[in-house]
């Protein structure tokens, strides 16, 4: 009775001691917070989805032209490759195309901003340079 007891027991206690030890948020292992005013660093992000999708985009079309070229090695199972492929290169395409976007966007965004602070500092400096005028030197 006290085997059996043991035997209930012991798997239990080690899932509540593993789940109570597990870490609960994946995110703190793959950080990938980016500032949301740091447009360079969106756009090589966005970048770099594209060329993640360009990788599965080309992936798919090879196994769709594989499975077109040589439907008679696939029978129904090729069919369904190809409806997935397809199905696939279509999804890859509309976010390769938004990823684009965004990746442009931020770039311009990033222009902008650089000549923002390229205007600010000429206006800083320009303030510093100022000789002072006579009124500020009256004492009071």
């Amino acid at each position: 009775m006290k085997a059996l007891k043991i035997i209930v027991w012991l798997p239990l206690l080690a899932f509540v001691l593993l789940t109570s030890c597990a870490q609960m948020n994946p995110s703190v292992i793959a950080q990938t917070h980016v500032a949301h005013n740091d447009h360079n660093a969106m756009a090589k992000y966005y970048e770099n989805q594209v060329n993640e999708v360009k990788i599965r985009l080309e992936a798919n079309q090879k196994v769709l032209e594989e499975c077109e070229a040589h439907p008679y090695y696939y029978s129904r199972q090729g069919q369904d490759m190809r409806s997935h492929a397809s199905a696939n290169i279509h999804e890859y395409q509309k976010a390769l195309k938004e990823s684009l976007r965004s990746a442009e966007q931020h770039r311009i965004m990033a222009i902008e901003q650089e000549q923002q602070i390229n205007k600010t500092k000429a206006h800083l400096n320009h303030d510093l340079t100022l000789e002072p005028s006579e009124s500020s030197g009256k004492e009071l």
